[in-house]
């Protein structure tokens, strides 16, 4: 006998399929063991696999958690923009679906809301400060301007040009070796206000095609550079992605859109 799941394939951070970044959704009745979750993220190979059940805490309407080929991760924007996506989609059939709210382990409690431009997730922003890391720079195939750091595995490496940035070429092997920190280089944009390329081989991910978390840090530390509140930013990625980004209070909010590539079932035997 096999169980059947619900399945769906989603472009985040995409007005289009083949954009953005792809997340595997998939919503659950209840939570299956933890080495399940980690070997359907490894079978689906997406950067990241959602999963949601109902929440049972009264302070959500789901719980969510993100899991890696590699490994569960602390925080995903692009994948729960997807998972509200999907879930707003599903209920707005039945009349709702204007809002969904999720509790997380370690993040906290997020939230995925219908925007003009498509969607608007809320994430806690992320402070870094200057700092030095002189081992990653030595790996990244460029020396930055400035390095900021923070204590939560994020840090952002500031270069003089989007060209500088689409031309590195990382030791993407030795940055796996230093953890599973993000390596967020950055740069002012030529096609929006912000570009960004984000490598994290430590989590199973050489580089992602838009990273939410990263935004998350990228929008607290380029409101203060800008002078400004919002901003819009690029990833440049190979499939690329975009965001309106808006730094309000401790939340980050990004805009964007989602396309649903694949709706179907995984097939789990036992």
């Amino acid at each position: 006998m096999s169980r059947s799941l619900p399945y769906y394939h989603v472009d985040a951070f995409a007005d289009r399929p083949f954009a953005g970044n792809q997340a595997a959704v998939m919503p659950l009745e209840q939570w299956l063991p933890d080495e399940v979750l980690q070997a359907i993220g490894e079978e689906n190979n997406f950067a990241e696999t959602a999963f949601v059940v109902p929440d049972e805490s009264g302070e959500a309407d789901w719980e969510l958690r993100w899991f890696t080929p590699a490994c569960e991760i602390r925080l995903c924007g692009h994948a729960t923009l997807a998972s509200g996506h999907v879930l707003m989609e599903r209920a707005r059939k039945t009349g709702g679906g204007e809002r969904v709210v999720f509790r997380t382990r370690e993040a906290g409690i997020l939230e995925v809301r219908r925007a003009a431009a498509g969607y608007e997730l809320a994430l806690p922003a992320i402070p870094t400060e200057r700092g030095e890391w002189d081992e990653a720079v030595a790996l990244l195939g460029a020396r930055p301007r400035e390095v900021w750091l923070n204590s939560d595995r994020y840090g952002i490496y500031l270069f003089d040009s989007e060209e500088q940035v689409r031309t590195l070429a990382p030791d993407l092997r030795g940055l796996g070796a230093l953890g599973d920190d993000q390596f967020i280089c950055t740069a002012p944009g030529m096609q929006a206000d912000v570009a960004s390329r984000v490598f994290v081989p430590g989590a199973g991910v050489d580089e992602d095609s838009f990273t939410g978390s990263a935004h998350a840090a990228l929008t607290h530390f380029w409101a203060a550079r800008l002078g400004r509140d919002s901003f819009t930013a690029f990833q440049a990625s190979k499939r690329g992605g975009y965001a309106n980004c808006r730094l309000e209070g401790d939340r980050a909010w990004l805009g964007g859109s989602c396309a649903t590539v694949v709706e179907g079932t995984f097939y789990l035997a036992g």
